[in-house]
């Protein structure tokens, strides 16, 4: 590993200039899948991230990965060495909040893709906070609020496969049971309401009454097709209903998946900004919001919507990103469950993180080191970096 300072016992004098940031290094990373993932409309055969390592002046190292692009990374990373690295080369990561807005000027280009720039400012927010973190000495759930220990943790699953048929997904919730998973989030919206209704139904009966189970179309469907699905799906105990419509309406169509089914719907991350998500909440389309912080900003803007979640009565989850997602979710008192995959889907939660809790009677314990308490195996590192 690089030199970095993990001890918790960092002392509480360092100054604000200690932490100015001197140096910024982007690692991007590509870990092949052992098979296509195939959701209702995408599919994805790698696991990509950027790995961001922020150097301060008094030799703490702040360190986090984040996102998953592959085929936009060079642009992603483009942005962070030309465009906000230069920004933020004399800032101090005592001040998250002044560097958050020193890396903001390039999601203002409106003829490039905002994502994009967006994507960038969430590396570069998510290393400032893990130095914040490692400066104190403490995990940066405690410092946001330490509102919870451990979390209810679910998989990812229900992948469109070829050659699949009903009973392997029975089987699949049986695997995930069996890594000590306490739910998982099925995919849906690929397939007529009825056909996925019945895979609905095969993993509801092989998990159990006590296995949490959501169902994520993808956007996959319009609002006729959605309603017909969550009506018939609605006496499995469904969790949630993440983005059940199609994208063009869906702030007004999820309100009304909402109001006739009666199933709580799930959306934010497919939103990049606070005003996004602060619109799916005017607009009644949403009982859980799953902002990504990895795609949105950073956690600096995360934490910015579960404050306003709070005033809508909106619970808050995170899509994916467990590395981040524990401490945010672990923060607040209105958060829902810890997303994973299976070790298959990301290789990089199982072999890069070489610190991950192990996960036991459907939980999972939030990291005890400073900041976000991740070690990232270096040979692992090394392998899968993009040359």
């Amino acid at each position: 590993m690089s030199a970095q300072v993990h001890s918790s016992n960092r002392s509480p004098s360092l100054s604000v200039s200690d932490l100015t940031i001197e140096r910024i290094e982007f690692i991007p990373i590509k870990m092949p899948l052992p098979k296509t993932y195939r959701g209702s409309y995408y599919q994805m055969t790698h696991r990509c991230t950027i790995i961001t390592r922020l150097y301060t002046r008094c030799g703490i190292v702040g360190e986090c990965y984040t996102g998953d692009e592959f085929e936009t990374q060079a642009e992603i990373l483009a942005i962070l060495r030309d465009e906000i690295t230069p920004h933020l080369i004399g800032k101090s990561a005592f001040s998250p909040e002044q560097c958050w807005q020193a890396s903001v000027t390039p999601t203002y280009n409106c003829l490039r893709d905002r994502k994009l720039a967006v994507y960038a400012q969430a590396s570069v927010d998510s290393a400032v906070w893990d130095a914040f973190g490692k400066a104190v000495g403490q995990p940066l759930y405690r410092i946001w609020g330490g509102a919870k220990e451990t979390l209810p943790v679910i998989g990812i699953g229900g992948y469109y496969e070829e050659g699949k048929v009903l009973a392997d997904f029975g089987t699949e919730m049986e695997t995930l049971k069996a890594m000590g998973l306490g739910g998982a989030k099925f995919k849906v919206g690929g397939r007529s309401p009825k056909e996925d209704a019945e895979r609905v139904r095969v993993a509801r009966e092989a998990a159990g009454p006590d296995f949490r189970i959501c169902v994520d179309a993808n956007q996959g469907w319009d609002l006729r097709e959605a309603v017909e699905f969550g009506n018939l799906v609605s006496k499995y105990d469904i969790m949630w209903f993440e983005e059940p419509c199609r994208w063009y309406n869906e702030r007004r169509t999820m309100a009304d998946v909402r109001r006739i089914t009666g199933l709580r719907v799930a959306a934010g991350q497919s939103e990049w900004s606070r005003g996004g998500c602060r619109d799916l909440m005017m607009e009644g389309s949403i009982d859980v919001c799953n902002y990504d912080a990895s795609w949105g900003a950073g956690p600096t803007e995360w934490l910015r919507v579960a404050g306003m979640a709070s005033a809508f009565g909106v619970t808050m989850a995170h899509h994916e990103e467990p590395q981040v997602s524990a401490h945010l979710l672990g923060s607040i008192l209105h958060s829902e469950c810890l997303e994973v995959f299976h070790p298959n889907r990301d290789p990089l939660f199982y072999t890069i993180v070489a610190n991950r809790s192990a996960f036991k009677d459907g939980r999972y314990a939030l990291p005890l080191g400073p900041g976000w308490g991740l070690e990232l195996d270096k040979d692992a590192v090394e392998k899968y970096t993009v040359r």
